[in-house]
């Protein structure tokens, strides 16, 4: 994977400001540091072609003006959005942003975890939704939900990784969003590793809408779904195409007594989000800190699908219980090869494992989540 040196500029900010000049891209560019220290490279989508005019404020600190269109109509753009490393595609119907794996994102296998790539999923969707106008204070609120104060929650999320990326390799993350019947939405990523344009990961998630303030899931309405889906594409695209592949499969309810638990979890204050409950990306880690540690040591997880049930709110205490699952009916993959990057499948189980997971409330025993995941044996470093 592509690998950065340290620039030892000293304007950064100006750095970057180069990064995104006008004109065709020049050899051997000099890449501008960031805050950390690490350099930044740009996505292959185009650059912006907005001449920066001047820095000024009225978006508060760090904004900047600019003109597009062919009237040059004057509008204000912030400098993250001058400084983030991605772009919409050219038809406005998908997003995409290159992200450098960071030493804190790393885990045990000196690769980036499965919250790191989780996390990394939602900042993109986080982004993208930002760049297309949607609210900057909760997660892609339109206009309409905001009047009715309503938001999006997770309903159920699927992610495949096919290759880990490590400490200063760069990923490439595109997403789109579409409609998903009558109650809620779906958000599909292609991970590829910018080096080499190789698919190293995909993921799609379901979406409902919830009512802020009963804490009661609602449809979604006409208006919502027209302010929503004006940036979907047109034809339907999926991450996952194949038929009946993993992200489809239910999974069963794991009843007590199970082999493998960790009980009294308590969320941390960090774990809450904007929307003042347990973020998502934090039941993946309640969901490992089960897992047998022979498997741990031994295996990498290559599938993790979760079914959100209910909210978990600050004050509550999770059971994390693990069982294994049959692999007669398991996505057993390797390769390469298929749409999307997608892994050919192999008859061959042995080097596979698979577990259900349970998610509960310690007192009443209230499901919160259910999930499935799929490890494969460590590859030999």
């Amino acid at each position: 994977m592509l690998k950065l040196t340290t620039y030892t500029g000293a304007d950064q900010i100006h750095g970057v400001a180069q990064c995104h000049s006008l004109g065709p891209s020049k050899p051997n560019p000099t890449f501008p540091r960031r805050k950390d220290g690490i350099s930044l490279v740009p996505c292959t989508s185009a650059p912006s072609k907005t001449p920066v005019l001047a820095v000024v404020s009225d978006r508060g600190a760090g904004s900047v003006r600019s003109e597009t269109g062919p009237g040059r109509v004057e509008h204000s753009v912030s400098l993250a959005d001058r400084l983030r490393q991605g772009s919409l595609a050219e038809d406005g119907k998908s997003y995409k942003e290159c992200f450098i794996v960071r030493c804190y994102e790393v885990g045990i296998n000196k690769t980036a975890t499965v919250e790191t790539i989780a996390n990394l999923l939602q900042e993109v969707g986080c982004n993208h939704a930002q760049v297309v106008g949607f609210s900057t204070d909760g997660f892609a609120t339109t206009t309409t939900m905001r009047k009715m104060h309503l938001i999006w929650v997770t309903a159920r999320m699927h992610i495949e990784i096919y290759k880990y990326p490590a400490w200063s390799d760069v990923v490439e993350i595109e997403t789109w969003c579409q409609g998903e019947g009558r109650i809620g939405t779906r958000r599909d990523w292609i991970m590829k590793d910018y080096a080499t344009g190789q698919v190293i990961g995909r993921a799609t998630s379901k979406w409902v809408m919830m009512n802020q303030d009963t804490r009661r899931l609602q449809k979604v309405s006409d208006d919502v779904r027209e302010e929503h889906l004006v940036f979907a594409p047109r034809e339907l695209r999926l991450a996952f195409p194949e038929p009946n592949n993993s992200s489809l499969r239910k999974i069963a309810k794991l009843e007590d007594p199970a082999p493998y638990s960790r009980l009294g979890l308590v969320p941390r204050r960090a774990d809450l989000d904007m929307n003042q409950h347990v973020n998502n990306v934090a039941y993946i880690g309640w969901v490992l800190e089960s897992m047998p540690q022979e498997i741990i040591d031994g295996y990498e997880l290559q599938t993790i699908t979760l079914d959100y049930r209910r909210e978990c709110q600050r004050d509550d205490i999770v059971d994390s219980l693990t069982n294994v699952e049959p692999l007669e009916d398991g996505p057993a993959i390797s390769g390469l090869e298929g749409t999307n990057g997608s892994p050919a499948a192999t008859e061959d189980t042995k080097d596979y494992c698979q577990f259900l997971h349970l998610l509960r409330l310690s007192g009443d025993a209230s499901e919160i989540n259910r999930g499935r995941t799929v490890w494969r044996e460590k590859p030999a470093r």
